[in-house]
């Protein structure tokens, strides 16, 4: 009977590309997101938020109508409460919108 000749890995490895951590990022715990403030009290708030100001901001800025689905803050809170709070630091972003502009807005300046 014949011999199966070997395959061959199909796993990739990482290499040199291996994932890196922001150690200035407030995240770096695994805790849940009801921990980190977004529990009953923020769904409640963001659902009021969002009937008011229906509309994602960065659309709206480049003359395009699309609902917004996200709250998102301004100034990124890193856990401090009165700023996670205050309603004049939050804006409603559409998913994509705060996906990718937001993120990379952020990432260029190193608040990530």
């Amino acid at each position: 009977m014949p011999r199966l000749k070997t395959l061959g890995s199909r796993v990739k490895t990482l290499g040199d590309r291996m994932p890196t951590v922001n150690p200035d990022s407030w995240r770096t715990s695994k805790q849940t997101a009801a921990q980190r403030g977004y529990g009953y009290r923020w769904q409640k708030a963001r659902e009021v938020w969002l009937s008011q100001h229906p509309l994602c901001v960065y659309c709206e800025r480049q003359g395009r109508v699309k609902a917004g689905a996200v709250v998102d803050h301004i100034k990124p809170h890193r856990g401090d409460q009165d700023l996670f709070w205050d309603q004049r630091n939050w804006q409603t972003l559409c998913k994509p919108c705060h996906d990718t502009v937001k993120q990379t807005e952020e990432a260029a300046e190193g608040r990530l």
